[in-house]
């Protein structure tokens, strides 16, 4: 395999605080790459690092494999807000569509227009600025696959889609022949994509082959060894510290190598290998429940002319586990926004019906949006308990950093820490799992299982949602809102199944022999010669096979795998197909009223 990407000897640090040193690793082809690392370690650096946006601080040396196409996918896209999303990917697409020919700038287009129906973005002209979070990401990412690299590095893809988008994305990568680098923390997508995990921990970095479990075997293998060597490196040191204690005063005569030595065993016996992990085991728990939740009696919402909820009735339970899943602009949040009373004032849209919430309720609600900190406050002004931020992962030496100098995922994690403070009796959470690192996220997976209150979360993570949740009310779209009980896994399971049952049935009320008239005297009923009989079987195989042919060539044409050639073809051969089952599909209804 051809080595796509050498990296030797780059560092970065910022002020004291040192991300990664001297750091070395190989991206060959077809190599799949997850980037694991607890936040603020340098996971978005290193990437930067790769793309040319930011240097290494001693150096060190990058080197791409002349002539493959290198794609770049960072967290945060700019766009033009007034342009529209078609002219938005070709603008931002213009060092690449530069060198096309007119037939190949065609065949950009269409992938382009392609990957946008596949990502639900049909209206092309819409405005940027009309665009929710995850619309602006699936804008980023038919850029980035539009240009069919062979090497694609992404930061966090799947941050702000919907369960939906992740899937196809998670399809379309999983089909690909592509090389990968990317940071990522949802567990399931990394599994099913990547065939490596690439950690970054304590400045260093560790490569394993194999899925994410195989990661967390082996790494507490390394994280052992390195604990057992540490012992034995212990066991020497008292050796020799009683060598350095014996005559005292001839230690000047001393063999200064072995003085040296000493100093050198000294340090390494001092390295015991420890995790900086977030400790939820202490945080108080939800405050007293009382019986009443929140009560929703037929309430429908509108707002700009659209609903979003429709007659909706529900009453929440104490200690109730609710996931609240759909496609992005479906109303998740809207609705969230509204069980909360958290709608804009000056701009509320329509609500009718009730919503009555329990006296006792104390609602803790982490906003997807995040919160908006003082950007010149440290973290110690920000949350005066040095306690808990040493337990939400912020040591000593971070309580007088300022705001602005966090990651992204500190800054959650911060604002996570002032929503649990408040000891909430419901807690809300939308899009808890953006910006948080896996390691994170297990820990917070762990405490809100063992948390004593009711729990709703609006996640696209389907491993959160699997291990978190009773049941999920799926938001289906014009206000529409159905209850479902089980997990994201047993939903989509459900719903495979019952879209299989839907195309059976579908073909099983295929056109059928009409009923001949009972008032039809016998004789003038005409009868099937033989050789009509025999079309009319014919007829029957060569439409099932025709639709068959018909509905994998559909697949096709939309899977944005075939090229522009092939793509032609396709579609030439779709006409013809439609044309020809419609003839059979004539015929056979004439033969049909001769039975």
């Amino acid at each position: 395999m051809a080595s796509y990407l050498q990296i030797e000897n780059i560092s970065k640090s910022y002020g004291p605080k040192v991300l990664f040193e001297r750091i070395s690793f190989n991206v060959n082809e077809g190599d799949k790459i997850a980037l694991i690392a607890p936040n603020g370690t340098g996971k978005t650096s290193l990437l930067r690092i790769l793309a040319g946006k930011d240097k290494s601080d001693t150096g060190g040396k990058i080197t791409f494999l002349k002539d493959i196409r290198i794609a770049f996918l960072e967290q945060e896209y700019d766009f033009d807000p007034e342009a529209g999303i078609f002219d938005q990917v070709m603008q931002s697409s213009r060092e690449f569509t530069a060198a096309l020919d007119p037939d190949h700038l065609f065949e950009y287009e269409l992938r382009v227009r392609q990957l946008l129906t596949n990502f639900g973005l049909t209206d092309f002209g819409a405005p940027m600025k009309s665009l929710s979070g995850g619309e602006v990401k699936r804008v980023a990412l038919t850029q980035m696959l539009a240009t069919e690299a062979d090497f694609y590095i992404m930061d966090e893809p799947t941050n702000h889609l919907d369960i939906d988008a992740i899937e196809y994305l998670e399809n379309y990568l999983g089909r690909s022949r592509c090389t990968l680098l990317m940071v990522t923390h949802d567990r399931y997508f990394l599994e099913r994509t990547c065939n490596m995990v690439l950690e970054m921990d304590h400045g260093a970095v560790y490569l394993y082959r194999g899925d994410y479990e195989n990661y967390l075997e082996k790494r507490q293998e390394r994280i052992d060894n390195y604990n057992a060597e540490t012992d034995k490196v212990r066991n020497i040191l008292r050796r020799e510290l009683e060598w350095m204690r014996s005559t005292p005063c001839a230690r000047t005569g001393k063999a200064k190598y072995r003085k040296d030595a000493f100093y050198e065993l000294k340090d390494r016996a001092e390295q015991v290998y420890r995790t900086s992990q977030l400790d939820l085991s202490e945080m108080a728990g939800a405050s007293r429940l009382g019986t009443k939740i929140i009560n929703c009696k037929d309430v429908s919402f509108w707002y700009g002319g659209k609903c979003y909820l429709d007659h909706f009735t529900y009453n929440f339970q104490r200690y109730e586990r609710v996931g609240i899943v759909g496609r992005n602009g479906a109303g998740k949040t809207t609705f969230i926004n509204l069980l909360t009373g958290n709608m804009d004032p000056e701009d509320p849209g329509t609500l009718t019906g009730v919503i009555d919430r329990g006296e006792s309720l104390r609602i803790g609600y982490y906003h997807q949006r995040g919160i908006r900190f003082d950007e010149d406050q440290t973290v110690l002004e920000t949350v005066n308990d040095t306690h808990l931020l040493s337990r939400f992962m912020f040591p000593h030496d971070m309580l007088n950093n300022r705001i602005s100098k966090l990651s992204g995922g500190e800054k959650r994690r911060l604002y996570l820490l002032t929503i649990l403070m408040q000891q909430p009796n419901l807690l809300i959470l939308d899009e808890p799992t953006n910006d948080l690192d896996i390691v994170t996220l297990n820990v917070l997976e762990e405490y809100l299982k063992d948390y004593h209150g009711s729990l709703i979360i609006v996640s696209h993570d389907r491993h959160f949602l699997d291990r978190l949740v009773d049941h999920l009310l799926v938001f289906c779209g014009d206000g529409v809102v159905k209850d479902f009980i089980g997990g994201y896994t047993e939903y989509r399971t459900f719903m495979k199944d019952y879209e299989a049952q839907q195309k059976t049935a579908a073909k099983a009320a295929a056109p059928k022999a009409a009923p001949v008239r009972q008032d039809a005297p016998p004789a003038s009923r005409k009868k099937m010669t033989y050789k009509e009989k025999r079309e009319f079987e014919q007829l029957e195989k060569d439409l099932e096979a025709l639709n068959a042919e018909k509905e994998a060539l559909s697949a096709k044409m939309n899977s944005g795998a075939l090229d522009y050639g092939e793509l032609q073809a396709a579609s030439e051969r779709f006409g013809a197909l439609s044309e020809e089952i419609d003839g059979k599909e004539l015929r056979w209804l004439e033969l049909s009223e001769l039975q």
